[in-house]
């Protein structure tokens, strides 16, 4: 008997671990993958909001924005006093919680901003934020704010192929890291590209980009994204993104694709 219940508990303990690893092969019965989105908030004559996707077992397979067509339409046509774009606030819904992001932003640049002759086209940048509001307003490039904002992270924690090029660093947002292998930086020209945004050597944000063009003619993009081999924060991070619009609903949409758990060791200790 002593023995039995060893071995069932040995039976026991290695189901738990499994569950932990590996729970898509214990999806119990009647699961099914759900669609959550947040508030609506305007944008130009229409509105946008994030929403989360969730799989059979209730992890984050897709984050995105949903942009209704109005939304091209009456939007400011001049940059605001204080920088190049018109910032958006979407909220996440409640069953985004614990995938790693804490806001969504449109922003509209109606000039494109730097560099010249690259991103100076009006375009969309829809920012994912891992940071919460309060971090981003603590980004200033007064006195050693530029410095820290600007810090390279570690080789271990920077998509493979970008760089973290000098004076990409904004307030409230941190240094934005390029793919010098895009289009916009051969012989072609910007029209949809991916850029990951870092402060003080950390991911803080992820950005999807668009130009009004692109998005205006309605095409597809969609690409596989290098990743980097470790990330600071826990969360769900995506392997490609996506744009398309959705005929059905007249909307854009803006996607984080196939996304994965990544729980850095500092954070395994800590939950401990």
């Amino acid at each position: 008997m002593a023995r039995l219940s060893i071995t069932a508990g040995v039976a026991v303990c290695a189901l738990a671990v499994s569950l932990y690893w590996f729970p898509e092969l214990y999806e119990a019965p009647g699961m099914q993958a759900s669609v959550h989105e947040g508030p609506a908030t305007a944008v130009g004559q229409g509105e946008a909001r994030a929403y989360v996707e969730l799989d059979p077992r209730g992890r984050p397979a897709r984050l995105g924005v949903r942009l209704s067509a109005a939304a091209l339409e009456g939007l400011p046509e001049e940059p605001p006093a204080h920088g190049p774009a018109w910032e958006y606030h979407l909220a996440l819904p409640p069953e985004a919680e614990g995938s790693g992001y804490d806001h969504v932003t449109v922003d509209w640049n109606p000039l494109g901003h730097l560099p010249p002759g690259i991103y100076d086209r009006a375009h969309f940048d829809f920012h994912f934020y891992l940071i919460e509001p309060a971090a981003r307003a603590r980004i200033t490039l007064a006195g050693d704010g530029a410095a820290r904002a600007s810090m390279a992270p570690p080789p271990e924690f920077m998509p493979p192929g970008y760089v973290l090029p000098e004076g990409t660093a904004q307030p409230r947002m941190g240094a934005h890291a390029i793919n010098p292998a895009a289009p916009e930086f051969g012989d072609g020209e910007f029209s949809a590209t991916f850029i990951y945004g870092f402060h003080e050597g950390r991911m803080v944000f992820l950005e999807p980009m668009a130009t009004h063009d692109f998005l205006a003619s309605r095409a597809e993009h969609a690409e596989t994204l290098p990743t980097p081999e470790r990330y600071h924060r826990p969360g769900y991070y995506p392997r490609a993104w996506r744009i398309h619009f959705d005929e059905e609903r007249e909307e854009h949409v803006v996607t984080l694709e196939r996304l994965e758990r990544h729980t850095p060791i500092a954070a395994i200790r800590e939950d401990r």
